[in-house]
């Protein structure tokens, strides 16, 4: 086995770029140095100025709005097969070409990278992007005015130029991935999917050979860092391998469990391949003759560029493949929200309300059938220790009754008695350690899903929200549910737990209680 290759395929592009951040000082000799510096300057080839002429190039009023079998759209086909040419890349259309003609005058620009590895090099990692508009619009494809050029510079000259500058990025690796990256251009995508419906009917390699497929429309209006995602649950892991990349691009990531037929990522989904695509969004140019090149968020476009590509590296380099999620085919946005449905708050443990007199904590009243009623807590008494442990503030003594167990007592200080008093009773309930509930997730093993934050607990106190996703306790995975049950109820405090909000992995570390206090 080459030994490069060999390297490559046991650290993943997401860890590199990680070590790179984290500790660069430390990895200045090595055998990390090259493949680092490689990966980086690969990376950071994805380049907003060159994005920005290939946009200029494919979205100038010369190519007419590139409508399919169009003039226009002959001449960005040209203009791509030129680059692919230049790029080295192994033609893959009809009579030793680029290009797969179709329809009328239409034409799929097709080239491949040929991967490193002799047996993953006969899977194909698919990068495509449309690269057809809309001419001068009408009715059916315009939202008007009619009879003008529609450049779409977002629609689809940004996926386009994306498509190119990854190109390049490949290029300037020591050596291909393992897996074979196979680039389409897609024609006629905007009168219904024409041109990768065709290649799937008449692909270039077999389709049983395609691993994953990018489709990468229209992601040259980035907002606010925001950006739809869609395909995640095609395969499992998904989501999870997206949000690590992104950990060095701050995009804040949607993950739609909506599945239409309103791109190219369609074609492949509809063949049991997996998919991810990427959106920046609709806008009020689309389809109108305002999508002008002038409007794009080039440096927008390159950081989702570059999330593209690191993910796709990884995809193509690592050893096992990405299967296909049968069980995506069920699920859509009203699926989503019945997997997301919140935990109904469970009762409260003690059952009492206390305010805050002078430097203590009062007892201001006690709910009816309450552990509180029943232990003998009376408005008025002073709070001062639970367990024999001091109450410091309020915070700390709703993480004590949420996480004592029992036989629980409090000590208080009650008018009329110049002795301290302690009761004695049962809580109320389970104790919590942590304070969540969680949800498994089929698509995404290994991580749990927050559906239930306990007001006042040691979780909430750290910032912890429903719908955060937990990938690692302590800096460990976890398989299950039960294995990560078992992490929070047994490692000393506090606890370190990676987590990730819309597409973010952000640290949290949980001043939870001493053990043996247990969830």
């Amino acid at each position: 086995m080459d030994p490069l290759r060999y390297r490559l395929s046991r650290v993943s592009f997401a860890t590199i770029l990680t070590l790179i951040a984290v500790s660069a000082s430390t990895l200045t000799t090595g055998w990390l140095d090259a493949e680092e510096n490689t990966l980086r300057s690969a990376l950071e080839s994805i380049s907003a100025g060159e994005l920005q002429d290939h946009i200029h190039f494919l979205a100038d009023d010369t190519l007419e709005g590139r409508e399919a079998g169009s003039r226009g759209g002959r001449a960005a086909a040209g203009y791509l097969a030129t680059l692919f040419e230049k790029a080295g890349l192994k033609p893959l259309g009809e009579k030793t070409s680029y290009f797969q003609p179709f329809g009328n005058e239409m034409r799929n620009v097709l080239g491949v990278l040929e991967g490193s590895d002799p047996e993953l090099k006969h899977q194909y990692v698919l990068i495509g992007a449309h690269y057809d508009h809309v001419g001068y619009g009408n009715r059916r494809t315009s939202l008007g005015p009619y009879g003008f050029v529609h450049n779409g510079a977002d629609d689809n000259a940004s996926g386009t130029s994306a498509l190119l500058e990854m190109i390049d990025a490949f290029n300037r690796l020591p050596q291909p991935p393992r897996r074979s990256i196979l680039f389409a251009c897609w024609d006629g995508e905007e009168q219904g999917l024409l041109g990768s419906k065709h290649w799937v009917a008449n692909p270039s390699v077999p389709l049983q050979q395609i691993a994953f497929a990018f489709n990468i429309d229209m992601i040259g209006r980035l907002r606010d860092q925001k950006v739809e995602v869609f395909g995640s649950r095609s395969s499992q892991g998904l989501r999870q391998l997206l949000s690590r990349h992104n950990a060095e691009f701050d995009l804040e990531l949607d993950f739609s469990w909506e599945m239409q037929a309103n791109s190219d990522h369609h074609s492949f989904y509809a063949k049991s391949i997996p998919v991810l695509m990427l959106f920046t969004g609709l806008h009020d140019d689309y389809h109108r003759p305002g999508d002008d090149s002038d409007k794009i968020n080039a440096q927008g476009a390159q950081a989702v560029t570059r999330l593209l590509f690191s993910t796709a590296y990884e995809i193509a380099e690592r050893s096992d493949a990405m299967s296909f999620r049968a069980g995506s085919r069920n699920e859509n946005p009203t699926a989503r929200q019945q997997f997301e449905k919140s935990e109904p708050p469970s009762g409260p443990r003690l059952g009492m309300i206390w305010e805050k007199i002078g430097e203590r904590l009062t007892v201001k009243s006690v709910q009816r059938g309450s552990a509180a009623e029943r232990i003998g807590l009376r408005a008025g008494d002073q709070l001062i220790a639970i367990n024999g442990r001091p109450i410091v503030n309020e915070d700390q003594l709703r993480i004590d009754i949420l996480a004592t167990r029992n036989p629980f007592a409090v000590t208080v200080a009650r008018g009329g008695q110049s002795d301290p008093v302690e009761l004695h009773g049962d809580l109320d309930g389970e104790p919590v350690r942590l304070g969540i509930a969680w949800r498994e997730d089929e698509a995404e093993p290994g991580t749990l899903m927050v559906v239930q934050v306990i007001p006042g607990s040691a979780a909430q106190l750290a910032g912890i929200r429903e719908f955060d996703r937990i990938y690692a306790v302590g800096g460990q995975a976890f398989r299950n549910g039960e294995e990560f049950f078992k992490r929070i109820t047994t490692l000393p405090a506090p606890l370190d737990l990676t987590i990730e909000r819309r597409g973010r992995i952000v640290p949290f570390q949980v001043v939870v209680p001493p053990l043996p206090q247990v969830d």
